[in-house]
């Protein structure tokens, strides 16, 4: 679709944007809304985005922030608008919506639905967040750190790739049944991990797998102590867990 002066071009292309956030009937993402878009017709992404910033600017749509997410509804006047201006919009249009939207919306719901954001606190230091979503509500989100841009780039890729994988070891894990008890603990056949303070200094300052780590570089006793265990309070990276697992 070609931007010109005519103003009902420019009317068509944002009735349609009406007419598919109308369809939806809830939130939805700036992208998400485009990629819709572009299942019914090809729309340059600049055009798109003053359409919308027209129509967010005229009261016809609404903006908010949510999970750290610009996402856009349609309010009651912009349904009036729509309702008087649907005429000008192409029949061939609204089928190819009302034919392609349930298909479109499944793929970015799929899409949207793994979410992985890392956020740089220093050099050495990034917090790292993965989400499962689902109807843009948060069904399960883990924090942990990276020691490096690129180990956070790793962790990102990695869950938006393999958290259908990651996700029900992870629930493993968290559910397995720990048994604190001297006994169990000196029996543990698995490497302890430590406290927050130990994977700090390890992952992070030394920037050394935990494998690496000489037992003479530790900062204090209390941060090896043999009672530690796999489960501990603080930021723990989760998915070394995991590769333990495996």
């Amino acid at each position: 679709m070609k931007l010109t002066s005519n103003d009902e071009t420019l009317a068509e292309s944002k009735v349609l944007i009406l007419y598919i956030l109308n369809n939806i009937n809830k939130a939805i993402t700036n992208n998400a809304l485009y990629k819709i878009v572009l299942s019914v017709v090809d729309m340059n992404y600049f055009y798109f985005q003053q359409f919308l910033l027209d129509l967010v600017k005229s009261d016809f749509v609404i903006s908010y922030t949510h999970e750290n997410t610009d996402m856009y509804i349609i309010n009651d006047k912009g349904v009036k608008t729509l309702e008087l201006t649907e005429d000008i919009l192409p029949g061939i249009l609204k089928l190819q919506v009302d034919t392609n939207l349930k298909y479109a919306l499944d793929n970015v719901d799929e899409e949207n639905s793994i979410i992985a954001e890392y956020t740089p606190v220093n050099e050495n230091y990034y917090n790292v967040t993965c989400k499962i979503m689902e109807n843009n509500e948060c069904l399960f989100e883990v924090k942990t750190f990276a020691g490096s841009r690129e180990q956070a780039k790793q962790i990102v890729e990695n869950w938006k790739i393999h958290a259908g994988t990651m996700y029900p070891k992870l629930l493993e894990i968290l559910t397995q049944n720990f048994e604190n008890t001297p006994s169990n603990l000196d029996n543990h056949t698995e490497k302890n991990i430590g406290s927050p303070l130990d994977v700090y200094n390890y992952d992070v300052i030394n920037r050394k797998p935990l494998d690496d780590i000489d037992d003479t570089n530790t900062v204090t006793e209390k941060n090896t102590s043999s009672n530690s265990s796999d489960i501990i309070e603080g930021n723990i990276n989760l998915f070394d867990l995991v590769d333990k697992k495996n």
